[in-house]
């Protein structure tokens, strides 16, 4: 249409230097229709990356933390909310429907975040998952190595992050969030990282992650 349009408009008698222009102005057209169609491309990329990504830390259906769990060779596991009461004593005889517990009653403060040399009480561990925590657990046949890989795994990224061992685990391995439990046998990077990734953040009494430094 624009060349119809072009041909109806053009004067009878024309000079060859007005021809060229056109022809010019023409061809400056079409690459200006050509660029803004790349650009146009770059922005529906970009938000097929966000919304892939948002994708993943739903924990959505594609690329989801328990087909990466799955693929490591750990279980996945979804317990039912069991509340978050408070009890005012590590002492507290409370029954879980997992180990380590997922949800339930738990001491009236959270563990302080961070990295630990000690098992924690698990009467206390359920209020940090409430609050959107996830925490990463050891039994005493983990080897060296991949303590190592934990604790490397944990300082990437250790806001809202607890790690510590736990002897009854013997060699298995255990990342728990509010009703989320994934148990292994072996560290993978990708595993991990998709359980952090969808759960951290999602406790019923969320907190900014950043707000939940190590050390406090």
């Amino acid at each position: 249409m624009a060349d119809e349009i072009d041909r109806t408009s053009r004067p009878r008698r024309q000079t060859g230097p007005k021809r060229r222009d056109k022809r010019e102005l023409l061809t400056r057209k079409r690459a200006g229709v050509v660029a803004g169609a790349a650009v146009f491309g770059f922005a529906l990329g970009v938000l097929a990356a966000v919304v892939g990504a948002d994708r993943w830390d739903d924990g959505g259906s594609t690329g989801s933390p328990e087909q990466a769990l799955a693929a490591a060779g750990c279980t996945s596991e979804t317990f039912p909310d069991e509340g978050g009461t408070h009890v005012e004593s590590y002492d507290a005889k409370v029954k879980y429907d997992s180990f380590p517990p997922t949800s339930g009653p738990h001491y009236v403060r959270p563990v302080i975040w961070g990295r630990y040399q000690d098992a924690i009480p698990a009467v206390a561990e359920a209020h940090n998952l409430e609050h959107g925590g996830v925490i990463v657990q050891y039994g005493d046949k983990i080897g060296a190595t991949t303590r190592v890989q934990l604790r490397v795994f944990y300082d990437d990224s250790p806001n809202a992050m607890v790690l510590a061992p736990l002897p009854e685990l013997g060699d298995k391995i255990t990342l728990t969030a509010w009703t989320r439990l994934a148990t292994c046998k072996r560290f993978d990077e990708s595993a991990f990282s998709a359980f952090r990734s969808a759960y951290r953040g999602k406790g019923p009494e969320r907190f900014p992650i950043d707000d939940l430094a190590p050390g406090t």
